[in-house]
Order: C-alpha cells, then structure tokens, then sequence
C-alpha cells in the first residue's frame, strides 16, 4: 500500500509543479499561441475552470491556482498520512 501512496503523491506534485508552470508562463510569456502555454493549459484549465466558476468573476486577480495549490497540498499530506 506505500508504493500506491507514494505514486499518487508523486502524482500530486506532478500537478502542481504544471499548474505552478502556468502560472509563471502566464507571467513571462502571456502569448496563448505558444506551444508550451497551449500544453499547460490544455492540462490545468480541467481543474481550475470549476474552481473558477465558484469564485467572483469582477476581482482582476486570478486566485484559482493558488486554491488548486492549497487543495492539491491538503490532498498529499493527508494520503501520506495513511
């Protein structure tokens, strides 16, 4: 059982460390077009779109990757606890 929690953990970073991509491609590079940008977000916009339809839309700042992050962190620490 701690090699399956050990994978989904690894998992977990995985997709932080692609949302934490998007976030500092957005910031250097904000061109949709770019093949890199297109990739992360074809692979992050399946989960921060829900979280983004719960938040207010009239706040110029973007917070949902920073709740994806937040939630993604609570899900690996309470799978490596078990």
């Amino acid at each position: 059982m701690a090699i399956v929690q050990t994978v989904v953990v690894i998992i977990l970073h995985l997709c932080s460390l692609l949302l934490l991509g998007r976030v500092l491609v957005s910031w250097i590079d904000p061109d949709a077009f770019h093949p890199v940008s297109r990739v992360l977000v074809r692979l992050t916009e399946p989960v921060l779109a829900p979280i983004r339809r719960l938040l207010p839309r009239n706040s110029p700042v973007d917070f949902s990757p920073l709740i994806v992050f937040v939630l993604l962190t609570l899900l690996a620490r309470i799978i490596a606890l078990f």
